[in-house]
């Protein structure tokens, strides 16, 4: 059975994801998120019948593209660490409020 052009569109989207990940190109990354939020408009608006192998497999493509990007995110975070740079954390104290904590390490002692 064919696939649908949504179902086409997503797994091209899923493809230049993919490939944006590995080549570290942010560009690349944005224009595949956008085309993979508009194939998934397409399939909610016209869910596909009888596609159900097809919607497991790139469910898990979107999955493991999900692993590569928090595996990225995580470099970049050790990187900034490394540098003395952090990002802002939100942390929840004892009563349960939130609280913003900032960590910071000099690059340098003078």
């Amino acid at each position: 059975m064919a696939m649908s052009e949504p179902l086409q569109r997503l797994s091209e989207a899923l493809d230049v994801e993919r490939q944006a990940l590995v080549e570290h190109d942010v560009q690349a990354l944005i224009r595949a998120t956008g085309a993979k939020l508009e194939a998934l408009r397409a399939l909610e608006a016209a869910l596909p019948v009888g596609q159900n192998a097809k919607l497991e497999e790139l469910a898990e493509r979107n999955r493991a593209n999900g692993v590569l990007l928090a595996r990225r995110r995580r470099e970049v975070n050790w990187a900034l660490r490394q540098l003395g740079r952090s990002e802002e954390s939100s942390a929840y104290d004892a009563k349960g409020q939130s609280n913003t904590m900032h960590t910071r390490r000099p690059l340098a002692v003078a």
